[in-house]
């Protein structure tokens, strides 16, 4: 157990520094107009319509390329980002974000109306944490685009994966594949971790009362719909709480059903 955690602080503290040194390159290599996130983000932006979102959190913010597009299209939009390079980045652009991180979000509960996340959770070690302080603060929606591991690679590599999830193996095979470290490196990426939206969808089915997935790359409905596109926006959404007096409006307040 502790070597465990050791390998995840090392991984972290090596991922810090490879931000740093590419904070400048940072979006000229992984913001891309059309891109998987961007289609993300027009699909957010009116899931926020639909259920009359005003604030959003974006966690894991980066340059704060999200915050500003949320902005843009009349949101009131905060980030968190734990990176000093890429907030120093993201306050040259002139988008202000919060030191912090996914697995300890300097919020209260339900701070705000929604929270998303692009291009985040295969950085995490441990998504469910991740997952939980974003469900803790998020009052109607939470949001994920990120990869799903069930959709890329060929078909046959595509069905393995789900046949190996599915035995309950896929951890056992993962640490084997990366020779005991749990995650791997790339040069273009940083360390990044095997991970799926399909993997946070239980947690957040528990917590929304609807919930549903967005292709956001290229899809093939061939074994199934898990394994037919490599990236994918994750919906979690509540609908307003009841409580003795009648209904939670839309400026948060209970009024008598018909009101």
């Amino acid at each position: 157990m502790a070597a465990s955690r050791e390998r995840t602080r090392a991984a972290a503290y090596r991922q810090r520094e490879y931000y740093a040194k590419t904070a400048k390159a940072y979006d000229s290599a992984h913001v891309c107009p059309g891109d998987e996130h961007f289609i993300a983000l027009e699909y957010i932006v009116g899931l926020l319509r639909v259920v009359r979102a005003r604030s959003v959190l974006d966690v894991g913010a980066g340059t704060g390329r999200g915050v500003r597009f949320l902005r843009g299209e009349g949101f009131d939009a905060r980030g968190v980002e734990p990176v000093v390079e890429l907030r120093e980045m993201a306050e040259a652009a002139g988008t202000r974000l919060i030191a912090g991180s996914a697995e300890r979000l300097p919020y209260a509960d339900g701070s705000f109306d929604a929270v998303v996340a692009t291009a985040l959770m295969h950085h995490v070690p441990n998504p469910k944490v991740a997952v939980a302080e974003m469900q803790r603060v998020a009052r109607s929606a939470v949001m994920i685009s990120d990869s799903n591991r069930f959709g890329q690679g060929t078909s046959r590599a595509r069905l393995a994966k789900l046949v190996l999830h599915r035995a309950g193996v896929w951890p056992a095979f993962e640490m084997i594949r990366t020779r005991n470290r749990g995650y791997l490196w790339s040069e273009g990426d940083g360390i990044f971790y095997s991970y799926s939206i399909y993997d946070s969808l239980p947690q957040l089915a528990a917590w929304a009362d609807r919930i549903f997935v967005i292709p956001t790359a290229s899809a093939q409905y061939r074994w199934s719909p898990v394994t037919a596109s490599g990236h994918g926006l994750l919906v979690a959404l509540r609908e307003p709480r009841h409580n003795w007096a009648g209904v939670e409006n839309e400026d948060g307040k209970f009024v008598s059903p018909g009101h």
